[in-house]
């Protein structure tokens, strides 16, 4: 009998830790938050739980800069909360994911503190990127990089040399090239994984190491465009695939132990499924966020495109895909697809909703963002006193602010904080709530049938209960449409359609939904909807 490995059509839900769900008044969501939360979850349907960093930071970039990779920030709570978070998460039956952050660390960790102390040809900078600048007096950066956060990828230390960091200053890159880096993080895993996890996100998973000359790129501005356009000299470079396979081989030992399958899903860029699908050989990464799909426009044929070479090119050598529409670092998609309307309505919201059903139908895993499942839209109009992205800081442009996807979760009430923090008079969330997130909390939306929440928990109800679905034969065959419809079948007849366009057609194949993303008579794609169904075909 085939053995079924649970990550392969798992479908994991993203909590933004300080967003969630404050336990202590201060505005900020914390551990024990997420916590109080997990019923929710476990209601939702959900099979585990991806946390953002909680470790120790000085917060530059909202824990992503860590200053100590075996603790929790008091902001959060402390190890013991973690510990009584990890029993309730294993009684409910849900897994735990930590995001890992192997890349670069904080400028306050101990380890760069004593390189900066060591100055110039101290041995405790080998653990970094510490280069002589160019020019007769040193003052021109090591090289042309940019950092991905807007500006150059190097800044000056007193003693006259550079450090390299590919994202803010306060971010310097690890140098995998020294020993004890590799060891290091292998020794963080076993720490996280002694105490349950299971399993990790990976930040920056095709970063690690650099070109070992540090050369000059040829187009820099582009390299530091956008995530999905990087610098092939500080990305993919082939000896990051040595690091996933130590790493799979630290999960298998564990594994081996009491024969709970432990994950790594990896946050890997690059410019290609074909190159994606590397990182998910046997021995390496078990998943890979494909990013693809939440790239692509609302076009039939886009998302047909990067479906089927996500099929050929991953699939096709027996991995895993992993889906996902929104995270963290991206606009969500209420937002992107369309202006949305007040009550969770309008074109942005119902191809939102199609968006999911068709995510959730599709071979694999599959990853929701916090607050996906409300329907929430990017919050657009945050003034630019309270942003604290730091890409707007080290840029002032708007243009590629995170904090509008990250503002703290309604979940009752008419006013701000909407029930995310205690009953504190007058508490203000780390970020400001507008008032029309009334209308998407969640005490709301669990009593409305016909919520995004009712969506997507009825979605995740059939897709645990049909074979067909989840990862089933890992089979996807595409049908015949109208321009503007894409539908496709799982195993023994188990239709999804997709219609991206605003008029409504004929259903490609007979059949009464399952499930629809809105209103759907039998026989009729109405525009902007998904539907499931089964038919004999």
């Amino acid at each position: 009998m085939k053995r079924h490995h649970w990550w392969r059509d798992a479908v994991i839900y993203q909590v933004y830790v300080r967003s969630f769900l404050d336990s202590t008044g201060d505005g900020v969501g914390d551990l024990a938050g997420v916590r109080a939360g997990l019923p929710y979850l476990k209601k939702l349907g959900v099979d585990g739980v991806w946390l953002s960093p909680f470790y120790p930071s000085p917060q530059h970039d909202h824990g992503y800069d860590v200053a100590n990779y075996r603790d929790v920030d008091p902001l959060f709570g402390d190890l013991a909360e973690f510990d009584l978070l990890m029993a309730d998460a294993r009684r409910l039956g849900l897994r735990i994911l930590l995001d890992i952050v192997p890349n670069h660390c904080s400028s306050e960790h101990p380890w760069f503190r004593a390189a900066l102390a060591a100055g110039a040809g101290g041995e405790e900078r080998a653990r970094f990127h510490f280069a002589e600048g160019r020019g007769p007096d040193g003052a021109e950066p090591p090289n042309n990089w940019h950092a991905m956060f807007g500006g150059p990828a190097w800044t000056r230390t007193d003693d006259g040399q550079w450090y390299l960091h590919m994202f803010t200053p306060e971010q310097p890159d690890w140098n995998w090239r020294h020993p004890e880096i590799p060891a290091e993080f292998e020794d963080v895993l076993r720490f996280w994984l002694d105490r349950g996890v299971d399993g990790f996100r990976i930040d920056v998973a095709a970063g690690l190491y650099k070109h070992p000359e540090l050369p000059d790129s040829d187009d820099p501005e582009a390299d530091a465009r956008t995530r999905d356009s990087v610098n092939p000299l500080a990305w993919n470079q082939p000896e990051v695939h040595d690091v996933w396979r130590r790493w799979r081989a630290v999960c298998e030992e564990y594994t081996a132990r009491d024969g709970r399958e432990r994950l790594l899903v990896g946050e890997v860029s690059v410019p290609s499924a074909r190159e994606h699908a590397a990182y998910v050989r046997s021995d390496e990464l078990h998943q890979a966020f494909f990013f693809d799909l939440l790239g692509a426009p609302w076009d039939a044929d886009a998302f047909r495109k990067v479906i089927s070479e996500a099929m050929r090119d991953i699939a096709g050598t027996g991995s895993t895909l992993t889906w996902v529409l929104n995270n963290h670092d991206q606009v969500r998609t209420v937002t992107r697809y369309g202006e949305p309307a007040p009550g969770g309505s309008g074109l942005g919201a119902a191809r939102a909703r199609a968006a999911a059903l068709l995510m959730l139908a599709l071979p694999g895993a599959a990853y929701i963002y916090q607050g996906e499942e409300l329907g929430l839209p990017e919050v657009v109009d945050l003034p630019d006193d309270v942003l604290t992205d730091p890409v707007f800081h080290r840029t002032g442009s708007r243009a590629r602010v995170r904090d509008g996807c990250r503002v703290p979760l309604p979940w009752s009430g008419q006013a701000s904080p909407f029930g995310f923090t205690t009953g504190v008079e007058g508490v203000k969330t780390w970020l400001p709530q507008p008032d029309y997130f009334a209308e998407y909390a969640t005490e709301r939306a669990l009593a409305d049938t016909r919520s995004f929440w009712h969506l997507y928990r009825d979605g995740l109800q059939l897709r645990a209960s049909l074979p067909q679905l989840g990862d089933g034969d890992g089979t996807l065959r595409w049908l015949d449409t109208e321009p503007g419809v894409l539908a496709f079948t799982r195993g023994d007849g188990l239709v999804c359609a997709v219609n991206f366009g605003t008029a409504p057609t004929t259903a490609p194949v007979p059949g009464t939904p399952l499930l629809a993303s809105g209103p759907c008579p039998a026989g009729e794609l109405p525009g902007s909807t998904a539907a499931w169904w089964l038919a004999d075909l």
